[in-house]
């Protein structure tokens, strides 16, 4: 399992243009710990700027350290963004991405009337006042299995846009520390920041949030709101 600071990675996924990378850098510990070139797959391809609490990956390595030991040698070489927070052997037939059954993404919002230097890589500042309660209703309803496709990235290429959520709630209280979560059997490319920004203009007034469930139907990435910045967003669990 993983933990990173996204803020100075250019996403999960490498680069052809040879930007830093979680892949990249992770990939490149492994091959001055192990030796050899190795190929990490992730559960997911989180984007520039977005961290993750509980990131898992997978990668198939010949060494003769013991998980323990393999996990001090890749910490002692990796930078300070990116940790690897517990390490064992996989099951034959287990992959990170495929076998996943259930994520939790948490999407942070500080809003109180002055930002906040030490929340500001970590948090999404919206100093106007929100109303939290309407804010939640709205990310009530849509909870289920659903279409997405009004909260999905222009350009993404995926089979189906269906997915389904088992919990979408909003915590804390309006004038401070705010936190959408939303866990789910997969996401889409920009899903959770969409929501976010779709949310954050429910807690403004600028749409009611009896609205969603309408905006989901239309199925047109076009009605909903703004994509929310990246910093706010943490990958927070991944469960098989």
């Amino acid at each position: 399992m993983l933990e990173y600071d996204g803020t100075g990675f250019a996403g999960w996924q490498r680069q052809a243009q040879g930007e830093r990378t979680v892949q990249g850098v992770l990939a490149e510990a492994l091959r001055r710990v192990c030796g050899g070139e190795a190929e990490v797959e992730g559960a997911g391809r989180t984007d520039a700027g977005v961290h993750a609490r509980g990131q898992v990956a997978g990668v198939r390595v010949e060494t003769r350290l013991a998980a323990g030991e393999l996990q001090r040698a890749l910490n002692a070489v990796l930078p300070g963004d990116l940790a690897v927070l517990s390490l064992e052997a996989a099951p034959e037939g287990w992959h990170p991405r495929r076998s996943a059954r259930r994520k939790l993404y948490r999407y942070a919002i500080w809003n109180g009337r002055v930002r906040s230097p030490l929340r500001d890589r970590y948090a999404h500042f919206v100093p106007q006042p929100l109303a939290a309660d309407a804010m939640d209703r709205a990310a009530a309803s849509l909870a289920g299995t659903r279409d997405f496709r009004s909260f999905q990235a222009a350009g993404s290429g995926v089979e189906t846009t269906v997915r389904t959520l088992f919990r979408a709630e909003l915590l804390g209280e309006a004038g401070a520390e705010l936190a959408l979560e939303l866990e789910g059997d997969g996401f889409l490319r920009h899903m959770v920041r969409n929501v976010a920004g779709t949310l954050i203009e429910v807690g403004l007034g600028r749409r009611a949030p009896e609205s969603l469930p309408a905006l989901l139907e239309a199925r047109d990435r076009g009605l909903a709101g703004p994509t929310a910045p990246a910093g706010g967003l943490t990958l927070v669990r991944v469960e098989y």
